[in-house]
């Protein structure tokens, strides 16, 4: 469970993330990291889940899998950071470890790309 600091609830927050954030997927999840230079406070993650993933039972499987992978990802966000994470169809049929690789790997290069000096490519 994400402490509740850490949970993005807004959907001003959700649509500037997801809008002016950098972008980085796999084959079961897309993140989206936006750096908020006014905001110093702790990061927060949201998720979205659409019924394409699968009926309920399937998303809620699916979120609960990604929150319990999203809390280990807090300590490397830098602070003001806003993650919403989305699931993709294939995530209902992915294994928890598949999930969590998925999400650390779009985490790192996301922020990696958000840290990278102008200029540089992908």
């Amino acid at each position: 469970m994400l402490p509740a600091a850490h949970r993005l609830r807004r959907s001003v927050d959700f649509e500037r993330a997801v809008r002016r954030g950098t972008r980085a997927g796999r084959s079961t999840v897309v993140v989206h990291l936006f750096l908020d230079p006014e905001e110093d406070g702790p990061p927060q993650v949201g998720l979205v889940v659409s019924k394409a993933v699968g009926n309920a039972v399937h998303r809620n499987k699916v979120k609960r899998r990604l929150r319990h992978s999203a809390q280990r990802h807090l300590g490397a966000l830098p602070p003001g950071a806003r993650v919403v994470v989305r699931a993709l169809p294939p995530s209902a049929g992915a294994t928890h470890a598949d999930l969590d690789r998925d999400l650390d790997r779009c985490v790192e290069r996301a922020v990696r790309r958000l840290t990278a000096p102008a200029g540089h490519g992908r």
